[in-house]
């Protein structure tokens, strides 16, 4: 039986918040195993927390049966937005708190964009 438009659609938004859901996760799990004096430096705390939230987010998509091409793609999509804020960051234009609000601000687009890029594998 073919699945309808709407339905595929619906497990395409579904799976991004399984996504996002996995993410959270990883935070809350892994937050606690790092040294608090590491978490003092903005932008380490702002790697730390892409790497919480990419390994939460990397077992959601193993248990799912992605490949480790789709699910590097998806940690290149968490990561990007943070290392390009580095930059503006070291050089004084971005506040800690802006670098890590525009980093969470561009990360979800940037998986949207990597999920509709690859949608045959998202899209069923």
């Amino acid at each position: 039986m073919l699945r309808t438009t709407s339905r595929k659609l619906g497990r395409f938004a579904w799976h991004y918040v399984e996504m996002v859901i996995a993410m959270l996760a990883g935070m809350f799990v892994l937050a606690p195993l790092w040294p608090d004096a590491w978490l003092a430096l903005p932008e380490v705390d702002a790697l730390v927390m892409a790497t919480d939230m990419t390994i939460g987010m990397s077992v959601a998509m193993l248990l799912r049966g992605h490949s480790w091409a789709l699910i590097g793609e998806m940690a290149a999509a968490m990561y990007l937005p943070f290392l390009v804020l580095l930059v503006p960051y070291w050089l004084g234009a971005l506040s800690a708190m802006a670098l890590m609000t525009a980093g969470h601000v561009i990360m979800f687009p940037l998986m949207l964009a990597a999920m509709v890029w690859r949608r045959d594998h998202y899209w069923h």
